[in-house]
């Protein structure tokens, strides 16, 4: 990594937390815990496993770096426990791929946001990515309009707006360590979640997919996000997120026959390309 550019860096983060997201979907159709048990499960199964990792690697100035992250930690913490619930709430009230197009707007969401908050405008080639690429959401998302999943799909475009003010936040912040605040952002998912939940019951087949998922789908992947901005514009992370538009439908359609539209599979495979292109376009000029 220290042979590596900054727009290397924070490109290969990117790149990897999305392909440890992809199943995330799937693991969430795949258990039988309700809404509010599988948010608190990934809320504190999460917390426990980054919490002793980062102890272990800060040990006492993990909460220094908490508490020296502040306001940008505070508004850290509060997005994020947002998106973490809206995500799971909105995945258990539509389908997967209406959920993921949603959320695919952050990019979008993230220019506009860095250009006003930033005054970071995106360069010409991010731009033309973003159009491209929203283009070919609102073909996918065309044909899912009938489907009616209007509660869901609301929750999926309030995940992407957090993810967006979750990310230009870290970019604002590049001095300052926000893993702690998300960590902590964990913890609160987790005490939210005691008001509403059924049952704490794991039986059967979830006494692996929830282990798995909330380590693999979300500890993991939660770190590298969190880290990525402070190399790259945000804009262009959550580019990197658009390929779960494509590839987490196509998982719950391989393991459970969710079928996606042919919409999603056409215009899944402009995003695909359009990422590749504008990722090693930027790779190139650094």
């Amino acid at each position: 990594m220290k042979n590596l550019t900054d727009q290397q860096k924070g490109s290969l983060m990117a790149f990897v937390a999305v392909m440890f997201i992809t199943p995330d979907s799937l693991f969430i159709r795949l258990s039988n815990v309700e809404t509010w048990g599988l948010v608190f499960y990934r809320g504190i199964i999460p917390f426990f496993v980054v919490f002793f990792v980062m102890l272990l690697i800060y040990r006492s100035n993990f909460f220094k770096i908490l508490f020296n992250s502040g306001y940008h930690g505070l508004i850290y913490i509060g997005t994020f426990s947002i998106t973490n619930i809206t995500f799971v709430v909105s995945i258990q009230n539509t389908n997967v791929a209406n959920t993921l197009v949603m959320i695919a707007t952050a990019p979008m969401l993230s220019a506009i946001l860095g250009a006003i908050f930033l005054k970071e405008p995106p360069d010409k080639k991010t731009w033309v990515s973003i159009i491209i690429t929203f283009l070919a959401i609102i073909y996918i998302f065309f044909d899912s309009l009938k489907l009616g999943n209007f509660y869901g799909d609301i929750l999926g475009f309030v995940t992407a707006l957090g993810l967006a003010v979750g990310a230009v936040t870290i970019r604002s912040a590049k001095s300052k360590n926000l893993v702690p605040a998300a960590v902590v952002g964990k913890l609160i998912v987790a005490a939210f979640a005691l008001l509403f939940i059924e049952s704490f019951l794991l039986v059967d087949k979830d006494l692996i997919i929830i282990p798995l998922m909330c380590i693999l789908c979300v500890a993991i992947p939660f770190v590298l996000v969190t880290i990525a901005p402070r190399f790259i514009p945000a804009a262009e992370v959550n580019l990197f997120f658009l390929l779960e538009t494509i590839i987490g439908p196509i998982w719950v359609w391989l393991i459970i026959k969710e079928q996606p539209s042919i919409e999603t599979l056409q215009g899944g495979v402009i995003i695909i390309a359009t990422i590749a292109i504008h990722s090693f376009l930027k790779l190139k000029k650094n």
